[in-house]
């Protein structure tokens, strides 16, 4: 009897990895938002209360904080499924793997942590956001805790890349959108969109550089030999991958010199946002390759005595030997 060969990528995984991808970095962009757009001008405002642009700061926030809120949970819905495989793989129940396993465990906690964070936050109660800050930025990073620390760099990806383009998808969603429809704020908003977007820049430039040099560990660590980068489905998903990020650059980086100094009008405002839709239409691409291509068997280097190695099955990424990991590779 044939048996029927499996198919290179499973798409139902693709799907459940893009939609992943997308929760956590709405939920990374609320905690960036918050803490890097308008943490400035909250200060600022604090005395002024419910008047005047503090109004429109304290309902961003609050905006900010459902859209996370909505996300962290679907998150959270997507760890509670993966938990039962993690706890098979580890021989053990999903209640023993979060009370004897510190990396399973403390992010169960540090999810719950997030949720409540964001749920509290978006209440308009300020001490919901350290909250979710640590629940969202720690938990991915959770793996900290097995002393292997080539195993925090996917992760570490990930939460820089949601920082930088969730950041902005939250920019765009709870600060310049209801900014510019609003004609509450009319003779505000180019100063309002100057000072969101000049507290984000710096958090993009970092978070920039960062993706950049993760980006370049993780390729490394995956294209075992180098040479498969041009030979294997992943290599090929690999290269789209990097050519759709480097426009991605490019249109940041244009707003960035462009668009950003323009600043201080209306006209100015709805440009920028514009310019910063295009970036995430593109950034979304980016995750929808990214989630093909965690779902593709990595390159294995050849066997001794020349037999290839076979690639890893779908969904293994090139996940380095050790403990099961929480976050697939990128």
């Amino acid at each position: 009897m044939i048996q029927q060969a499996r198919p290179l990528i499973e798409w139902p995984e693709a799907v459940v990895e893009y939609v992943g991808f997308v929760a956590q970095f709405v939920a990374t962009g609320a905690v960036g938002f918050r803490f890097a757009a308008v943490r400035d001008r909250l200060r600022a405002t604090r005395n002024v209360g419910a008047t005047g642009d503090g109004r429109f700061y304290a309902y961003a926030c609050a905006r900010a904080a459902r859209l996370g809120l909505l996300a962290a949970i679907v998150s959270a819905i997507l760890f509670a499924n993966h938990l039962p495989d993690l706890a098979t793989r580890a021989h053990t129940t999903v209640t023993g793997l979060v009370t004897h396993d510190r990396i399973a465990g403390a992010q169960t906690l540090l999810t719950i942590v997030g949720v409540l964070g964001l749920l509290v936050a978006a209440a308009r109660a300020s001490w919901g956001w350290p909250l979710a800050a640590i629940g969202i930025i720690l938990g991915p990073l959770s793996g900290i805790l097995s002393g292997q620390w080539l195993r925090l760099v996917n992760p570490v990806h990930r939460v820089v890349a949601g920082l930088w383009i969730g950041t902005l998808f939250v920019l765009v969603v709870a600060g310049l959108v209801p900014l510019l429809r609003d004609v509450t704020w009319r003779d505000r908003r180019g100063t309002i969109a100057s000072d969101m977007v000049n507290g984000f820049s710096p958090l993009a430039l970092t978070c920039g550089a960062f993706v950049v040099l993760s980006g370049l560990i993780t390729a490394y660590r995956h294209l075992t030999p180098l040479s498969s980068l041009f030979t294997t489905p992943y290599g090929w998903a690999l290269l789209v991958k990097l050519a759709l990020v480097a426009i991605v650059f490019m249109l940041g980086a244009w707003n960035w010199r462009r668009q950003r100094p323009a600043l201080g009008g209306e006209g100015a405002a709805i440009a920028i946002r514009r310019s910063s839709a295009k970036e995430l239409a593109v950034a979304a691409v980016v995750l929808a390759v990214t989630a093909i291509l965690v779902s593709l068997p990595s390159p294995r280097a050849p066997k001794p005595g020349g037999a290839p190695g076979a690639g890893g099955p779908p969904g293994a990424g090139g996940a380095p030997a050790g403990p099961p990991a929480t976050s697939p590779p990128t």
